[in-house]
């Protein structure tokens, strides 16, 4: 017993360290061609009324977030404060600061203290949750691939071989869009001849279970309130992404197709396992909007600039919801367990 304790000490200890050293790493990444005196001085003209607004609709996210798990428990027989749920939802995202993907499990653990509720139960519906986001960021990268396609484009192209010229882009998004089709209708197609392999048959179980869980959101006693919700989380999201734009000069002329781009780029840097997305968020927004200008003709290196500066405006904004409000959680789930 002595032994698996300090084992699982020893894991928490090196997940702890290597998230933060690929924060670390990718923050070298986002700083290597730029000075950071250059980006102080984009913070010093910043309209911050606008990183005010762009908070409200972050915490609003939370609060709709809670409802929405509520939805989702309710057909398994449990029906919870909107409060305790907003807590708990609190507390796991200041736990994802330490340990990365840990504010799952934390949350889950946190409703059973004040609610009761089994901790496979709980998380097996965030399991869900997590399925309906991937979705909503595939509508938003849909979207970003119609409207803003020369500025993926740049932004792949530079991400991958450095290289800061943009593809030629006017035929490709059909020719993506078609090969994902094709692949499709044949993966179906030769359905029951990959079931028939084991490595074919795990892909296949991973991908029914991934169609199975998004099915299930329709045996909900409400389904239209839960894509209603999921719907509203996500454009809270856009909304705080979006707003950060106005507070700078450089992008507050940014259109709504090109706030769609941002938070598709800002959620693929988010998903890297670096300590709460610091470093990978910063690079990630960097080549971003460098890619952005570079679409609208204009200088790479202005762009990267103005990236890097728009990141560390929005992720600090982010770090200040997560800390406040996930401090501000613990005595309030304290207090509910207690009654």
């Amino acid at each position: 017993m002595e032994h698996n304790k300090k084992n699982n000490s020893l894991k928490k200890v090196l997940t702890i360290v290597i998230s933060l050293a690929v924060a670390v790493f990718f923050m070298w990444l986002a700083f290597r061609d730029l000075e950071f005196e250059k980006i102080k001085s984009y913070f010093e003209k910043a309209n911050y009324f606008w990183v005010a607004a762009a908070m409200v609709f972050g915490i609003l996210a939370y609060w709709f977030r809670a409802v929405r798990w509520n939805l989702l428990l309710e057909p398994m027989g449990y029906r919870i404060s909107n409060s305790n749920a907003f807590w708990t939802i609190a507390f796991g995202y200041l736990m994802n600061l330490t340990i990365p993907r840990s504010g799952e499990l934390a949350r889950s653990t946190a409703l059973y203290g004040v609610e009761k509720i089994p901790v496979d139960k709980s998380f097996g519906t965030i399991i869900l949750e997590r399925v309906v986001d991937l979705l909503c960021m595939l509508l938003f990268l849909g979207i970003t691939l119609i409207f803003k396609y020369d500025a993926i484009a740049a932004f792949w192209t530079f991400s991958v071989n450095g290289n800061s010229e943009p593809e030629s882009s006017s035929g490709n998004l059909w020719w993506i869009l078609g090969i994902g089709v094709f692949g499709a209708v044949l993966f179906f197609a030769l359905r029951k001849f990959l079931e028939q392999n084991v490595f074919f048959r795990k892909i296949y179980a991973i991908v029914d279970g991934l169609f199975q869980g998004i099915l299930s959101v329709f045996k909900l006693k409400e389904p239209g309130k839960f894509i209603l919700y999921s719907l509203a989380i996500w454009l809270c999201y856009y909304l705080a992404a979006y707003l950060v734009c106005f507070s700078l000069p450089e992008t507050s002329g940014f259109t709504l197709a090109d706030g769609a781009f941002i938070i598709v780029i800002g959620t693929l840097g988010m998903m890297i396992p670096a300590s709460g997305g610091i470093g990978a968020f910063h690079f990630a927004l960097k080549i971003g909007i460098g890619a952005l200008f570079l679409a609208m003709g204009k200088p790479y290196e202005e762009g990267a600039e103005v990236g890097l500066a728009y990141a560390f405006i929005s992720h600090t904004m982010q770090l200040v919801i997560m800390v406040v409000m996930g401090f501000i959680s613990i005595p309030m789930l304290a207090r509910a367990d207690r009654k």
